[in-house]
């Protein structure tokens, strides 16, 4: 039997001189092509979790494999070309504001174009015509000359998307993906991901907030608390008891949606 695509190990992540405990000694794997959605509360160690594996985030202890590749060994160089097979999607969308949709989602080929190319903007015609065939499949061909800033929420989002794609990755990183907008934009946005999912056979990480947007898209959940695993499962073994488990005794139906 093939061994799972990404594998983490005991990893333990401390801030501030040892002060905050992100993560305690978590390890859990993930196979190729899962759909793998991490929930819990803010500072439960969710964001952590992902920018320790694509290592924006250096961990303090343990190990994390990526298609059984060590990667919390690797140089800063070899890192950067791991990094090109590892797309991110961030919660404030992280884009330039100033530049517009399709200058934003060629930022996606900077592992692939030399460094001087990149500085002046000078991108291939391919590149080009598969940023707007990625700003086509999220459905923003008519905003590719259009600022950032100018766009609105789930169209940045989307910009977001289009961006990742462009690395052709076979790992997807969301990190809270849709915290920042409404009910129906979020789901516009998680079907998205879903699509790279099933369509493409991206395997995809991502942390949400909130139960029913993981019981939907996840194919399988992991729950965080202080840092530490406290479920995996199939969306559908959530219930009451476990959702007070992760949430808490207190929690109320607010946290789903």
């Amino acid at each position: 039997m093939a061994n799972p695509y990404l594998v983490v190990e005991n990893l333990t992540k401390v801030y501030e001189r040892g002060q905050v405990v992100a993560l305690r000694d978590l390890s859990f794997s993930v196979e190729k092509g899962e759909f793998l959605v991490v929930i819990g509360l803010s500072g439960s160690g969710k964001s952590t979790l992902l920018r320790c594996i694509n290592r924006l985030v250096e961990p303090t202890k343990g190990k994390i494999y990526l298609d059984g590749v060590d990667v919390t060994r690797l140089s800063s160089a070899r890192m950067r070309r791991v990094r090109r097979r590892i797309g991110m999607i961030f919660q404030q969308f992280n884009l330039i504001d100033r530049s517009t949709a399709i200058g934003n989602v060629l930022t996606g080929r900077l592992g692939y174009t030399p460094a001087w190319r990149a500085l002046l903007g000078w991108f291939s015609k391919a590149d080009r015509d598969r940023a707007l065939a990625n700003l086509e499949r999220v459905g923003l061909r008519d905003k590719a000359y259009v600022r950032a800033d100018q766009l609105s929420g789930g169209q940045r989002q989307r910009v977001g998307i289009a961006r990742a794609l462009m690395q052709e990755p076979e790992l997807l990183l969301a990190d809270e993906p849709v915290s920042a907008l409404d009910p129906a934009t979020s789901h516009s946005v998680m079907q998205y991901l879903e699509q790279m999912n099933r369509e493409d056979g991206v395997t995809v990480l991502a942390s949400l907030h909130f139960l029913s947007l993981a019981r939907r898209y996840g194919t399988r959940i992991i729950a965080l608390k202080d840092g530490q695993l406290v479920f995996d499962g199939p969306p559908g073994a959530i219930d009451d008891t476990r959702f007070k488990e992760i949430y808490g005794e207190e929690a109320e139906e607010v946290e789903v949606r």
